[in-house]
């Protein structure tokens, strides 16, 4: 499986020169099976942009597995292009709201006066799901989805094939104000998707100082997200959905703070928009 980022940004789009390195895009990921011949979009920031314009046109279907509705997770969906292609199998999963449908929710964006398509209107062959659900298959995928501990439905990803896991906590807050250790015994949320994955991409929005007034906000600071990773033994961790206020400068200085502070047993890095993970 190859793995793929097209926006690593959280909160809000920041392009420019100062963000160059790791990107201004808001989130996206593309996983790709070893055949090449099966996609899964995750979440649909405006990253999903340039994603969607790499799908070939002999595609039958793409699936978009959305971990929530915040802004910065939805706000490319009308400018997917596999939405416009006529009879394009596509399918949409996400969670629900407990008093209104998937289909419902993301109707309030894709339609006036947020955006000019309705998602009715869409030439596409739609289908929308609702999770978290347990072991659903997807072409050769196996995929495992939970609640994790963020402001309104949402949930993690736990993405499989053949042996290898790829687990996507984007906007996660595992300590949400909790002193001391991480919570051991699966008390700690996230804990069963990201268990000994091979690549585990994790939010890392903030830093300690920042996190203090932020307490309940449903991010991570970059030491929690460390300290998660070793927690469920994960083999690699991406930091991603970066705080629009961390330039590319910034990140380099709190990323490299943070290998001298804690000297992870494994891999940890900044995600970046174009890198590729081959696991």
């Amino acid at each position: 499986m190859k793995v793929r980022l097209w926006g690593t940004r959280g909160s809000l789009a920041t392009p420019g020169p100062e963000t160059a390195r790791y990107g201004g895009n808001t989130v996206c990921v593309e996983v790709r099976s070893g055949d090449g011949e099966h996609v899964l979009v995750l979440d649909a920031g405006t990253g999903v942009r340039n994603l969607g314009r790499t799908i070939p046109g002999t595609t039958r279907r793409v699936d978009v597995l959305l971990s929530h509705l915040h802004m910065d997770h939805i706000q490319g969906l009308g400018f997917f292009a596999p939405f416009y292609v006529p009879g394009l199998e596509v399918h949409v999963w996400g969670p629900p709201s407990p008093s209104e449908s998937l289909r419902s929710r993301l109707g309030r964006y894709m339609s006036p006066p947020l955006f000019p398509v309705r998602l009715r209107d869409l030439p596409c062959r739609l289908t929308v799901h609702e999770v978290p659900c347990v072991n659903e298959r997807i072409g050769p995928f196996s995929v495992d989805s939970s609640l994790v501990c963020h402001p309104g439905p949402t949930v993690g990803f736990r993405i499989a094939e053949e042996g290898r896991a790829v687990t996507y906590l984007p906007d996660h807050e595992p300590a949400l104000g909790l002193r001391g250790p991480l919570l051991r015994g699966g008390w700690t949320t996230g804990t069963r998707l990201a268990r000994e994955t091979d690549l585990l991409i994790h939010d890392g929005q903030y830093t300690e100082r920042q996190y203090a007034s932020r307490v309940g906000w449903g991010h991570s600071t970059f030491a929690r997200a460390v300290e998660f990773a070793e927690l469920v033994e994960a083999r690699q961790m991406v930091l991603f959905h970066h705080d629009p206020d961390h330039d590319d400068a910034t990140l380099e200085g709190i990323v490299a703070q943070l290998l001298r502070d804690t000297s992870p047993s494994m891999p940890v890095c900044a995600g970046y928009e174009g890198q590729t993970f081959v696991l």
